[in-house]
């Protein structure tokens, strides 16, 4: 058995790139910037590798989210690995990029559309529905001159 299941957060590189294939279908590719934490040898300070990724949406998903899939927009992806490889000028290339199932914006660069996750509802052409507030409740008051002792704290 195996799983072919990826999930990446970061943030995009570029803004993203609307094609149409032949035969007439949506490809929209942004990349992905997500860190790699590593400690420096030298210096003994933790610091960040960036690593970039090339993920790919197809149909109207790929139509309804382009407009804003922006540069710099922290988004959190969930997708598969595709392998491709072809031949150009007599070189043979290749690449490893991730084909997206599902994508949630982080941050926007207008604030509107946070937090809201695209699924596969997306792709029959809706978003979800934001689910309705419920009424602020006030924060209980804590006096924090009273003094805590070991046996006011249940575990």
């Amino acid at each position: 058995m195996s799983i072919n299941k990826v999930f990446l957060s970061g943030n995009l590189t570029r803004d993203a790139e609307l094609r149409t294939t032949q035969s007439g279908g949506s490809v929209c590719v942004v990349g992905v910037a997500v860190n790699d934490r590593r400690k420096n040898q030298q210096t003994g300070e933790w610091e960040d590798y960036p690593n970039f990724v090339d993920c790919t949406m197809f149909g109207v998903r790929a139509e309804k989210l382009q407009p804003y899939l922006a540069k710099g927009t922290k988004v959190s992806i969930e997708g598969k690995l595709r392998y491709s490889s072809w031949e150009r000028d007599g070189q043979r290339r290749s690449k490893l990029e991730v084909v997206v199932d599902e994508l949630e914006f982080m941050s926007s660069r207008n604030g509107n559309i946070a937090n809201q996750g695209y699924d596969n509802g997306m792709a029959a052409g809706y978003a979800p529905q934001p689910a309705p507030m419920a009424a602020p409740v006030a924060a209980p008051f804590v006096d924090a001159s009273a003094s805590v002792y070991d046996e006011d704290i249940p575990f």
